[in-house]
């Protein structure tokens, strides 16, 4: 099992589904752990959570949406070692059924607000020579599909950053990468999509949907010592495409 003792790591979106995995996972390698997220009452469960297992963390609320309210989590975070920028919405609506507002929430959520933590706490990072950040996508950035366009191409910008920023901070050994998963079984997927959840996991090569602890594993993988050489990669998780067959 991996050691992560003496470290500090921001997880974004941290109270439910990957996110909460990926937090639990990371506190209990010893990790002190941030938990961000929008409900004090949901925050305050995971704290309890980790806290109940031995481990260390505190929950920060922020609004991703709003620009001065992600920086504030960057200052009120601190000196992070690890950030995991998972936090993110989904909208699976045709582009003519795409208003504005639902656009713009996508790419300040999805996008921008990932894009200013990085910006806040990545050359932190660089000075004291270490850190690991995560950015979890979705192969909605590159398999097209007829509806959720706006989903998709806020996690395709966020795709290409991980790449840009593993060349702009991993001379200073930072190490920047992305796991892209396939349908995960969450609450949110499901109130989303009902049962289509499953039907969307027999499409894979597994024959399932992927549960909220294997992305976690992939993200521990990532910001650990033993990836020390992997960087400016999107780890594709999804059980597998089938190959289409010549008709």
């Amino acid at each position: 099992m991996s050691d992560l003792s003496g470290r500090t790591a921001l997880v974004t979106g941290a109270t439910a589904g990957i996110g909460r995995a990926v937090a639990l996972q990371l506190a209990a390698r010893g990790a002190d752990v941030v938990v961000h997220g929008r409900d004090p009452h949901r925050g305050a469960e995971v704290v309890t959570e980790i806290a109940r297992t031995g481990g260390r963390a505190r929950f920060v609320a922020a609004d991703l949406t709003d620009a001065d309210e992600v920086a504030q989590l960057a200052a009120e975070a601190g000196d992070v070692d690890i950030l995991v920028n998972n936090a993110g919405i989904y909208a699976f609506t045709s582009t003519p059924d795409t208003s504005a507002q639902s656009f713009d929430r996508h790419v300040a959520i999805n996008t921008r607000a990932p894009f200013l933590l990085v910006g806040a706490l990545a050359p932190g990072m660089a000075k004291r020579g270490r850190g690991a950040i995560v950015n979890v996508t979705s192969t909605a950035a590159t398999s097209a599909a007829p509806v959720g366009a706006a989903y998709g191409a806020s996690k395709a910008a966020v795709e290409l950053l991980t790449r840009s920023w593993a060349t702009e901070f991993g001379a200073a050994g930072v190490r920047v990468n992305g796991v892209s998963p396939g349908p995960v079984r969450t609450a949110g997927t499901e109130r989303m999509l009902g049962e289509n959840v499953e039907i969307l996991g027999q499409a894979n090569l597994r024959g399932r949907v992927g549960d909220p602890e294997e992305i976690a594993e992939v993200v521990l993988f990532l910001v650990d010592d033993r990836s020390s050489y992997i960087n400016g990669t999107v780890v594709v998780a999804n059980g597998g495409e089938r190959s289409a067959l010549p008709g």
